[in-house]
């Protein structure tokens, strides 16, 4: 049997039974079959227990019949008596029948995955044993090895003969994306998920990446991949994408060769002469061109990430060092690099936690924020209100201090089991930067104000302490500037 007819012959054999008509379309034949459902039953069924069944019940998308017949056609994949190439093609197979299932279908398929192609427990058992009695003899090398081998999953092969055909490992990182949301709601699926970041983490290794910039003589559907991506501040035209590919800009992306024209990751970079304090300048379409010769400041404005499947897989660090590097060989005078980075979820955190805040100030402090917002002793619900036209307030308003305190205690004092809880104070902070300063009305926009009433924080990146500041925040303690740090409710550090 020929490749074709043995993809076509595993995409019918996956469909539902009844009286199909020869070549009908597979997007029309699922789009036949129930809705998209919202959240998964607790007490669902098994995939064991519904391959062992007759009848399927209202929340399963595949019939048992159905279903062992998918289970079959993965089994195909991981065949020992066929091919790498022959294994990949029979993946392609079923790649070309996920592109058109709905929702509860693809569900099925990572259940399927997740469930059906787990390592033999008995022989991970005794491995274990094997490997526990031999520690400390000379036979602790092999017995390592062979418990090594004996935890890997048929799962862990199935997803490198996808990997094998063109195209495979974006379909990969595509699907992971897909399940991202039903991780929530239904825990059978981690342990595919782990497994899939597992393989990402090594096929996308540092090593394997190129970094290339892209400018406006980059091909254009390469730039259209900037636009599509950029998720800090959204590209508004092919105008607002050239000012951010100028002469005074730069702009880099890592690329890996299995995936040539998608940027995995990208920064945009402005070359200043100064610490950016207001991302609205650097936007600007009509500002005049930055004079290169007296750029000191590099400022790291937007940092992309484009892959949701490759949730995860940190290259962030190494994207920054390698784009320091270029820099730096192509500005000597580059001295200091920063960003201007957005803080997301301060408005939904102080939402929640400013009566605690307030209740930590000093009784004269508390006295001048009353006279302020109008009422003595303030609540939760005065300072809030008094925030939200927080754009006019003048640089030594009692409550706009009080705001950038919040924020200085959001940043350099909020930890969730060790960590910031800000999600890009997490990145930047992981990589080594310290909080450098804390910019009012930073981000004017609507989407400013929606995330952090405006306020945007810089990052420094001081090469020189990067090591430093990992090992602090490995302590439980972020790396903040004097500055900052005099910001703190009750000035502690």
């Amino acid at each position: 049997m020929n490749t074709p007819q043995w993809i076509s012959r595993s995409v019918s054999r996956l469909l539902p039974a009844g009286n199909l008509e020869k070549n009908e379309p597979l997007a029309l034949v699922e789009s036949t079959h129930g809705a998209i459902k919202s959240g998964v039953n607790p007490r669902s069924r098994s995939t064991q227990e519904r391959l062992k069944a007759t009848l399927s019940q209202k929340d399963e998308a595949l019939s048992p019949r159905v279903l062992r017949r998918t289970l079959q056609e993965l089994q195909a994949i991981i065949d020992p008596r066929v091919s790498e190439v022959e294994g990949g093609r029979r993946a392609k197979a079923i790649a070309a029948w996920y592109q058109g299932a709905t929702a509860e279908r693809r569900r099925d398929l990572w259940l399927l995955m997740s469930e059906q192609f787990v390592a033999d427990p008995q022989k991970v058992k005794a491995a274990q044993a094997q490997f526990a009695a031999a520690v400390g003899t000379p036979d602790e090398a092999v017995a390592e090895v062979n418990y090594r081998r004996a935890t890997v999953s048929p799962r862990r092969r199935i997803l490198q003969r996808f990997s094998v055909y063109p195209g495979g490992i974006q379909f990969l990182v595509d699907m992971r994306a897909d399940m991202q949301p039903a991780l929530k709601q239904d825990k059978r699926l981690m342990a595919l998920d782990v497994e899939m970041e597992y393989m990402f983490s090594t096929w996308f290794d540092v090593g394997f990446l190129d970094l290339r910039r892209i400018s406006w003589d980059s091909p254009a559907s390469l730039i259209e991949k900037l636009i599509q991506y950029e998720a800090v501040h959204d590209i508004k035209s092919w105008a607002d994408v050239k000012n951010r590919l100028d002469s005074d800009r730069r702009c880099y992306g890592f690329f890996h060769p299995r995936l040539p024209d998608v940027p995995l990751i990208f920064v945009e970079v402005a070359l200043v002469d100064a610490m950016a304090s207001n991302i609205t300048p650097l936007l600007d379409e009509l500002a005049a061109d930055a004079d290169l010769t007296r750029a000191t400041t590099a400022i790291f404005y937007s940092i992309s990430n484009t892959q949701g499947g490759l949730r995860g897989v940190s290259f962030g660090d190494s994207l920054i060092k390698r784009v320091v590097e270029s820099l730096k060989e192509e500005f000597p005078k580059l001295k200091i690099f920063a960003t201007l980075s957005p803080i997301p979820g301060f408005r939904a955190w102080l939402g929640k936690n400013i009566g605690g805040l307030l209740e930590a100030l000093d009784d004269k402090e508390r006295a001048a924020l009353g006279r302020a917002v109008g009422f003595e002793p303030p609540g939760a619900t005065h300072f809030l209100t008094a925030i939200d036209s927080n754009l006019q307030l003048p640089e030594k308003s009692a409550v706009r201090q009080m705001l950038m305190r919040c924020a200085a205690h959001y940043l350099g004092q909020a930890l969730v089991d060790g960590k910031p809880i800000d999600a890009v104070a997490r990145f930047h902070l992981g990589n080594g930067a310290r909080i450098e300063r804390i910019n009012w009305a930073g981000d004017p926009s609507p989407k400013g104000q929606k995330q952090s009433y405006g306020l945007m924080v810089n990052y420094l990146y001081d090469l020189h302490r990067l090591d430093k500041h990992r090992a602090q925040l490995a302590q439980g303690k972020i790396p903040v500037s004097n500055a900052v740090q005099q910001l703190f409710i009750g000035g502690s550090g």
